[in-house]
């Protein structure tokens, strides 16, 4: 029995016919650029994600270039980023000519440890960026209350944890201004590129959406340099189908965890995801961490189960980083992590008896 690392099956069967609906309706709209469908989304999002202003853009990368650009933020600038992150959180930080440093997570929970935060803090800082990595919450009460005591803002990137919350506060509704991503692969994911900005501030929610639309608000007339990272009205008639079952697809996942963290328990050298205390996780991917981690993946393989690996390069050994001056040994929990972590099947739809499949074969590797 094959289980494949990622399956749409499960999730297009069930919406299907309301996808060809939402297709047809902007088809026959004829207004295929920030029409109805974006700002319907833009409202419901906002609702979702409890907050007041949702801008609808290009993608996940421009979410988060667009946060710190509407913050002033540039060069000679320092933010704060992790040092496990996927590369996207660091290339918005360079887009607008600031200085990315890096701060280790938890070994546990993968995301940003807060006790490290302050060490790297210096005259440059003016942001933090914690990244939701794989679906749970950071511990946003000591972060935020960190860039309150120096002054700074905060930037989410709630690319792979829309739902997710720290003590009942959602991901994306804690920072001056957050990005996230609707990647197809996403748990909310669209049908190609496409990104939103939360935020509470109505002030920078105008100025991100003048931005986003080449600097303008009416047509032919600019008020500043803007780009063309809008959300694409057909992404967003799809993901306003569904969004109406992001919660149940999250309760899935979690699970799927539940049954992954009981099958795999004891097996191996195995570490299985830990959830810091007051956090909740919605499993965008389900990581495991082993010192047999290639040899596993490639029995896996073997056997007809996909895996991922999340990430194998960290981003201080990128070549693209280079001018940072990083060096192997600087980083040791990013780089222990990026040797032996491994992402294993997690989608909607999946049974249980695909997670024994997968813990029967990981049991009989070790």
């Amino acid at each position: 029995m094959k289980v494949s690392f990622l399956s749409f099956d499960a999730v297009n069967d069930l919406i299907r016919s309301e996808m060809h609906e939402a297709f047809q309706q902007v088809f026959e709209g004829k207004w295929y650029i920030l029409g109805e469908s974006v700002k319907k989304f833009e409202k419901e999002y906002a609702l979702f994600n409890s907050v007041k202003h949702c801008v609808g853009v290009s993608n996940g990368l421009d979410a988060l270039f667009l946060s710190l650009k509407s913050l002033n933020i540039g060069k000679g600038d320092e933010v704060i980023v992790p040092s496990n992150t996927y590369i996207a959180t660091l290339l918005a930080v360079s887009y607008v000519g600031a200085t990315p440093v890096l701060v280790e997570p938890r070994e546990n929970t993968f995301n940003i440890n807060p006790e490290k935060i302050e060490a790297a803090i210096t005259s440059r800082t003016k942001a933090i960026m914690p990244v939701h990595l794989y679906g749970q919450c950071c511990e946003m009460d000591a972060i935020m209350d960190i860039a309150v005591r120096n002054n700074l803002f905060v930037i989410e990137d709630n690319a792979q944890s829309q739902g997710a919350s720290y003590n009942n506060k959602l991901t994306g509704s804690f920072g001056n201004v957050n990005g996230t991503s609707f990647y197809p692969g996403k748990n909310l994911g669209a049908l190609g590129d496409a990104g939103a900005v939360t935020t509470n501030d109505e002030k920078l929610a105008e100025k991100i959406a003048v931005i986003r639309n080449y600097g303008s608000q009416r047509k032919y007339y600019n008020e500043v340099i803007g780009y063309n990272m809008r959300l694409d009205e057909l992404q967003a008639a799809f993901l306003n189908v569904k969004l109406r079952y992001l919660n149940e697809w999250t309760k899935q996942r979690q699970q799927i965890a539940e049954w992954y963290n009981a099958a795999l328990k004891g097996i191996g050298d195995l570490l299985l995801p830990g959830i810091a205390e007051g956090a909740t996780h919605v499993y965008h991917l389900y990581v495991i961490r082993t010192e047999k981690r290639d040899a596993l993946q490639e029995f896996l393989s073997e056997n007809g189960i996909g895996t991922l690996i999340h990430y194998p390069i960290p981003p201080h050994l990128q070549e693209a980083y280079s001018n940072l001056g990083y060096k192997k040994g600087d980083f040791p929990i990013a780089e222990k992590m990026a040797e032996t972590v491994l992402s294993i099947p997690m989608w909607p739809g999946m049974k249980q008896t695909d997670i024994v499949t997968v813990a029967e074969a990981i049991r009989k590797f070790y």
